[in-house]
């Protein structure tokens, strides 16, 4: 995954999400309210809608208006809390052939073969472990199908995509797609052919204004497309400099569900996601979230 001799100049010590002064006051004052019991009872709710069983295997489209929006960050984090909750397989699918982050925030040590190629090798009679044979392992009952080999001109065009999606759904209860920026095509097709999606965009004016402006767009689409949209503000500082509330409801007045990744030192470091670094409101809003988007993505819209 790393240039040998780039493994010493990248290699980092992972970092907690929160300060330990902000970890021990969250201590403190979960010991002296009744938070914890709330905390409790939400993630009871959530982990029930998770955990819904599926007639067929939900797509969920993970694509932004730019780079740096934390587009690969949010699919990860999706993924690995689908698979964490969730029993039938969870499949991880690059669909950003230009040397997207998503196997390094996986942690993939090594990678075999790619989303196009894939894309002409499954067969309907084939089992899921002859599948899985051609897909790289993680934890907890999850796969990983990237979409380059860490090398620039891998090419991924809609037809492609197509066929692999259509050869894997079967085999996966969910199936996490991490795609290019819109407005390119391969990101376009999987927008419209997914049942659930995110558009990730910075919690900042020009990344509101932006993602409105996409919205827009997105409204003269079937219907389904915008109704089943989850927009994910992800803060890129501690604290983001304009009010979250009047942006989000701003964004809500055009028919998609918003939610707000906070700001995370461990994200923000880069690197491979390790999730017991991740700060306690990170954990919530990414279980928040994937919760959010698998819901809309089982309703009639």
């Amino acid at each position: 995954m790393v240039e040998e001799g780039l493994a010493g100049a990248v290699r980092l010590k992972p970092q907690h999400g929160e300060s330990f002064a902000a970890r021990a006051g969250r201590a403190l004052r979960r010991t002296l309210s009744s938070s914890a019991a709330h905390e409790v009872a939400e993630l009871t709710r959530t982990a029930a809608v998770l955990q819904r069983p599926v007639t067929t295997g939900r797509q969920i489209c993970v694509t932004s208006i730019r780079g740096g929006s934390g587009k690969s960050t949010v699919a990860a984090l999706l993924g690995t809390t689908f698979a964490h909750y969730r029993q039938d397989p969870v499949l991880f699918l690059e669909a950003d052939p230009a040397l997207g982050s998503l196997p390094q925030r996986l942690g993939a040590q090594t990678l075999r073969w790619t989303t196009s190629e894939v894309a002409d090798i499954v067969k309907p009679d084939m089992s899921l472990l002859d599948v899985t044979g051609y897909l790289v392992q993680l934890p907890n009952n999850a796969w990983l199908l990237p979409a380059s080999q860490g090398q620039i001109g891998a090419m991924l065009d809609s037809q492609a995509y197509e066929r692999a999606v259509v050869a894997l759904r079967r085999y996966f209860g969910v199936m996490v797609i991490d795609c290019e920026t819109l407005p390119a095509e391969v990101a376009r097709v999987a927008l419209a052919a997914a049942h659930g999606r995110i558009l990730t965009t910075p919690a900042t004016p020009e990344g509101i204004a932006s993602t409105y402006a996409v919205l827009q767009w997105m409204q003269k689409l079937p219907r389904h497309v915008i109704a089943g949209t989850v927009v994910v503000l992800t803060a890129l500082m501690p604290r983001p400099g304009l009010d979250l509330d009047e942006a989000a409801q701003q964004l809500r007045s055009t028919g998609v569900s918003v939610q707000v990744l906070p700001f995370d030192r461990h994200l923000a470091a880069g690197g491979p996601v390790h999730t017991e670094l991740l700060a306690p409101p990170t954990r919530q809003a990414a279980t928040r979230i994937a919760a959010d988007v698998f819901n809309l993505s089982q309703q009639r819209h």
